[in-house]
């Protein structure tokens, strides 16, 4: 088996990146997606190819994204088995649907830490294609995407996502398996999307309420969304409450409170 830690030319680091250089840690964030075969699997970042060959050996339906030419071009030399199935864009641009048509995939990836968010606000907006999402990202991150309603660390990541996935937080890797190795530890999750089809409420209006119920955390929701709730009455212990403490369906009755609020106001 190829070992992409030896590489006669090595990669520049780049866009946030630390290289993993332990190759046990790479096959078991390749195990997480075991259950995904039979669709495609999207790999985000792959350097050079550490977790790729874990990936192709499990027999997955690879393809690759990676935006730097040298990464690029090192797998392409290395990796026969992608042909045609290096995709030299940008993640955050490209279009998945160009790739998967209306066919379900999955994603997975050892994300650059500067992105990661924009990464999985992404994967939000393709919901009803990406079934599965697992990967490795800064351990903050993972954390607050997992953490349940009232975790301190919940933010609005956590929210839009576990409003349309499982989520689960699998294990933490040290930062000194990676070259160069990063100040912080990282975490690896694994999303499963759930069985919603209809939230219950607008979408777009949740979004909303969610963002503005953490753009001002620390304050009670009465206040935090006092410019969406009017004359709106709502349940005065749902509203004494902090935004990390709400979960899912406490966010879908307070959108739908605010849109039947709007709606009344229009009509008088």
């Amino acid at each position: 088996m190829f070992n992409p830690m030896t590489p006669k030319v090595r990669p520049k680091k780049s866009l946030g990146q630390h290289f993993l250089t332990d190759l046990s840690v790479a096959e078991r964030i390749a195990a997480t997606v075991d259950d995904c075969k039979g669709m495609g699997m999207l790999e985000v970042g792959p350097g050079m190819g550490v977790l790729t060959q874990f990936l192709l050996d499990r027999g997955h339906d690879l393809t690759v994204v990676e935006i730097d030419s040298e990464s690029v071009d090192y797998l392409q030399r290395n990796f026969p088995a992608l042909e045609g199935r290096i995709l030299a864009e940008d993640f955050l641009q490209m279009d998945l649907r160009g790739i998967y048509g209306d066919r379900q995939f999955c994603v997975i990836g050892n994300y650059p830490y500067n992105i990661s968010s924009q990464i999985f606000f992404k994967i939000l907006d393709h919901r009803d294609q990406v079934a599965c999402c697992a990967g490795m990202l800064q351990k903050e991150v993972a954390e607050r995407i997992a953490a349940p309603a009232g975790g301190k660390v919940r933010g609005i990541l956590s929210v839009l996502l576990q409003a349309w996935y499982d989520i689960e937080y699998l294990f933490t890797v040290d930062e000194n398996v990676f070259n160069p190795p990063p100040k912080v530890k990282s975490g690896v999750i694994r999303m499963t999307r759930n069985n919603v089809t209809d939230l219950g409420c607008d979408w777009l209006t949740f979004r909303t309420v969610v963002k503005t119920s953490f753009g001002q955390r620390r304050k009670m929701l009465r206040r935090s969304l006092a410019g969406m709730l009017g004359n709106a009455v709502a349940d005065d212990t749902l509203l004494t409450r902090r935004p990390e403490q709400l979960t899912v369906a406490d966010f879908v009755l307070l959108t739908n409170i605010i849109t039947e609020s709007r709606k009344s106001s229009k009509a008088s």
